[in-house]
């Protein structure tokens, strides 16, 4: 008995160094001091089947501890702390959307492949196991490269609070995604499609987003408001979104994205045209029409749903024999149309509402690479090509 008590009294550690004890269900337990907050002292508890592996994980604690390093939590699973950071931290600084879409790749995909594991267990190796699985099971490259900058932003905050020592998410490359090259429509197929909206109940809607290239959520929340027929201008102050089916009215994508463009004479007057239209339909509604105070409405005053947008717009290209394009991709018509014009990435960027020009770059670069080549040709020109 006092040799027992001589041993244990050998190990004791002195102060802040930790210390470790037998649990009545044999396990070990080393415990660590971090301090006091509140005036309570707070521990963090570390548990072995042996004394030299509690031994191991106190001092693995202590050294971290004596670097700067958080000392992270052993038993915290992934599963239970990607439903805290979904709330905590993504639902109060992102739009119901994005969480919404942040939400369904969490619980489908990150939580039943990665949930039971230990944050403090998990590692790069099971990072890239789990992408190669997704990309066997069958989900495109850029889904698995999503899922993979979900799980890093995760992993990121969880390194800031403390919860992890790395981002091992971060420490594991993410599959190439092969750029699909944007392919607006030519001048001459613009011409064939202006020519055959005319009188179709959305043309102003597709004149203003080939004039402008506002974002489709930019102009279905589009509010009369927020246009000077006067002016011939308008002022981008918010988007229309779908969530869980409802109608919401959220702030610009971006700060760059809050901004007043001077409208071109086609999309002023096919607006002017569109007023007189709306109250005339709004006569004819009578009781039924629901004042929203929009631009671009259904038949009785409500938001116009994007996919029924989208879908009439690919009837519209069915029936003049045109390439299948998205409703986005007038907006990258639009940025086509100005390149052909002359103007620079810069001037695309305030238009558009991109949020840095190396955006504007990566997307338009291969059109404004045309222009490159019409700028040598004229400095040919001046220069004299051929000159000795």
């Amino acid at each position: 008995m006092a040799s027992e008590k001589k041993r244990t009294m050998a190990k004791r550690r002195g102060n802040n160094e930790g210390s470790i004890t037998r649990l009545p269900d044999g396990r070990w337990q080393a415990r660590i001091g971090l301090g006091y907050v509140n005036g309570t002292r707070i521990r963090k508890a570390f548990f072995g089947k042996t004394r030299q592996e509690a031994a191991r994980k106190l001092n693995r604690a202590l050294a971290d501890r004596e670097r700067g390093l958080p000392v992270v939590p052993e038993r915290e699973r992934v599963d239970t702390y990607l439903r805290r950071w979904l709330e905590d931290s993504v639902k109060p600084s992102v739009r119901a959307s994005t969480y919404t879409s942040y939400a369904s790749y969490v619980h489908g995909h990150l939580i039943p492949s990665l949930g039971s594991r230990t944050l403090v267990q998990l590692s790069p190796q099971d990072v890239q196991r789990f992408l190669n699985e997704k990309l066997t099971a069958g989900l495109s490259p850029r889904t698995v490269q999503f899922l993979r900058a979900i799980l890093r932003r995760a992993l990121g905050q969880a390194l800031r609070w403390g919860c992890v020592s790395r981002n091992v998410a971060a420490l594991v490359d993410p599959p190439k995604v092969r750029t699909q090259e944007v392919q607006p429509l030519t001048p001459d197929q613009v011409q064939i499609l202006l020519a055959g909206i005319r009188g179709e109940r959305f043309e102003a809607l597709y004149m203003v987003a080939l004039a402008t290239g506002l974002r489709q959520g930019e102009l279905l929340g589009l509010k009369w408001q927020d246009v000077d027929l006067a002016a011939g201008q308008l002022v981008v102050r918010q988007a229309l979104q779908r969530v869980e089916g409802t109608a919401t009215f959220v702030e610009p994508k971006t700060t760059r994205s809050r901004r007043t463009l001077v409208l071109p004479i086609v999309a002023h007057e096919a607006l002017r045209s569109h007023r007189a239209w709306q109250l005339a339909e709004r006569w004819q509604a009578g009781d039924l029409w629901d004042d929203w105070g929009l631009v671009f409405t259904t038949a009785r005053g409500t938001p116009l749903h994007p996919s029924n947008v989208t879908h009439d717009f690919q009837r519209v290209l069915r029936r003049l024999g045109l390439p299948r394009q998205r409703f986005h991709d007038l907006r990258h018509c639009c940025a086509s149309l100005m390149l052909a014009q002359g103007l620079t990435l810069k001037d695309i960027m305030e238009t558009l509402g991109h949020s840095q020009i190396s955006l504007a770059a990566n997307l338009y670069g291969h059109l404004y690479a045309e222009r490159r080549r019409e700028v040598a040709s004229r400095m040919d020109g001046i220069l004299g090509a051929g000159t000795p």
